[in-house]
């Protein structure tokens, strides 16, 4: 017989639900949010699993990968779809969310929505991290742009490289001024070092992959935009 698996998933516990093709609960249980948890429950006994529902989430995409390793017919829904239904329910609990996903995948009331792989998950990291560290080293530059104008001292246009000694060259006579810029000073040094790891990181990347060099054929596409 068919049976269907509904998880609702939190940080710390997984709720679990297995009903069979006409709808009765076989079996419910709460387990740690871990995929090799979750898979000791879906094989403990040879049932003929149709469908496993997940909703989408902050961890779906990591539970989603290692079903999909173990060879389930895991599902990964669209969540608003999935929270419109569920908040029919009378009684709100990740017991009975769990039973109601597994009563969608049953009737197949979902949305399927696509999961990205592991891989993909990795490039987007590095890609956002990049991002993130470029932002900060901005802030702090014009920050600093901003705050001595305030006292006469123009930075006027000077590059990455030579951003720092400019820097130090205006409040060399400003004691007072150089002891608090100092620290952005050291703090920007870092984060431009880091991104410059980073960056480097993302080249191997790139040289690497067939599809992105060649994109990087067409004009005015580098490799950020490549692997974006």
């Amino acid at each position: 017989m068919q049976h269907y698996v509904g998880l609702d998933v939190s940080v710390k516990e997984t709720s679990v639900c297995i009903v069979d093709k006409a709808g009765k609960v076989i079996r419910e249980v709460k387990v740690a949010t871990e995929p090799v948890a979750i898979l000791a429950v879906l094989t403990e006994e040879p049932l003929a699993l149709e469908r496993i529902g997940l909703e989408a989430g902050p961890l779906s995409q990591w539970l989603y990968s290692a079903l999909v390793e173990a060879d389930l017919p895991v599902i990964c829904v669209e969540t608003r779809h999935m929270q419109a239904a569920l908040s029919a329910q009378i009684n709100k609990s990740d017991r009975n969310d769990a039973r109601g996903i597994a009563q969608m995948m049953r009737v197949g009331l979902y949305r399927p929505v696509h999961v990205k792989t592991l891989a993909s998950q990795k490039r987007r990291m590095l890609l956002t991290s990049r991002q993130l560290l470029q932002a900060k080293a901005l802030d702090i530059e014009n920050d600093l742009r901003g705050t001595l104008r305030n006292f006469g001292l123009k930075v006027g246009m000077v590059g990455t490289v030579k951003f720092e000694a400019r820097i130090r060259e205006l409040v060399a006579d400003h004691p007072d001024l150089a002891a608090i810029v100092e620290p952005l000073l050291i703090a920007r040094r870092v984060l431009r070092e880091q991104l410059g790891v980073l960056h480097r990181q993302l080249l191997e990347i790139v040289r690497h992959d067939e599809v992105c060099r060649r994109l990087m054929t067409t004009p005015g596409v580098g490799p950020v935009v490549a692997l974006t």
